[in-house]
């Protein structure tokens, strides 16, 4: 146990000098943690490599007895993948034992990811400006019309916002920075922040506790007033809304932060309750 102990915290710092952000670190990690869990209880010996062979069974173990999502054994699978490939940095082993192939295959659904209407994110932005004040509003707006992940919010810097030009940088997955050009619902809603905010943090949201608004506060906000929009949610919204309004693909892929224009390409799908609708005239 305590090899595994060592193991697993060499593995974490990997994680963290590779630049990983700090959810993956985590969730690779626990996968991590669960796979030597059920080494430990299955053969009854600590985990010190990989084999191949025990891979195979625990994907079987997955799927048969856990009876995980595909999804769910994909990102098991990732951690793996990645702890293969910190044991063979090390010198701990040589072989490959677990790749991208052993992922379970999933169908796609063709519907667009985005779940949510214009109407009902125009009153959720009403309610959290009611109930929550001009802070939450306006994060919720930048969520929604610029499509940025609760992180790269979080992580915005006064210096990033350029009004006037009515640009935004954002520092995105992977430090990669891009560019996001803003409509005149953010730039009303940061105007209005920025005349009541008293901070003298860098950053733009900020709380009375702390120089930067937390991520559990921020899903503690959208728990408490929706059951179905998340800061996820709107970003999917944003995806889908900005292609109806006449982005093109690349576009939203460049807005977006995507690196994989094929996850940009699910949003060209129609709604469900569009499919639904065109089933009936059938």
């Amino acid at each position: 146990l305590w090899r595994g102990i060592v193991m697993l915290n060499e593995y974490e710092n990997y994680l963290i000098n590779s630049g990983k952000s700090s959810n993956t670190v985590k969730s690779y990690v626990l996968h991590i943690k669960n796979y030597m869990t059920w080494i430990q209880d299955t053969y009854g010996q600590d985990m010190e490599r990989l084999y191949r062979a025990n891979v195979l069974d625990y994907i079987a173990y997955l799927k048969n007895i856990k009876k995980l999502t595909a999804q769910s054994i994909n990102a098991k699978l990732s951690a793996l993948i990645s702890l293969n490939t910190f044991l063979m940095d090390s010198g701990i082993q040589s072989d490959i034992v677990v790749t991208n192939h052993d992922s379970i295959k999933v169908q796609v659904q063709y519907a667009s990811p985005s779940i949510i209407s214009k109407q009902e994110v125009e009153q959720f932005r009403q309610t959290i400006l009611t109930h929550q004040g001009i802070r939450d509003y306006t994060i919720v707006t930048v969520m929604a019309y610029a499509g940025l992940r609760i992180s790269e919010v979080l992580n915005l810097k006064i210096d990033d916002c350029d009004i006037v030009a009515k640009e935004l940088v954002v520092n995105g997955k992977g430090n990669k920075q891009r560019t996001v050009y803003l409509n005149d619902k953010i730039i009303n809603a940061i105007k209005e922040y920025l005349q009541q905010r008293h901070s003298d943090s860098e950053y733009l949201f900020t709380s009375r506790q702390r120089d930067k608004l937390n991520r559990t506060r921020i899903n503690q906000i959208f728990n408490q007033y929706s059951d179905q929009i998340t800061p996820h949610t709107l970003r999917h919204f944003y995806c889908s809304n900005a292609l109806e309004c006449g982005y093109s693909i690349h576009e939203v892929a460049n807005q977006a932060g995507h690196s994989n224009i094929h996850t940009t390409l699910l949003y060209s799908n129609p709604s469900k309750d569009k499919m639904k609708q065109k089933a009936n005239l059938l």
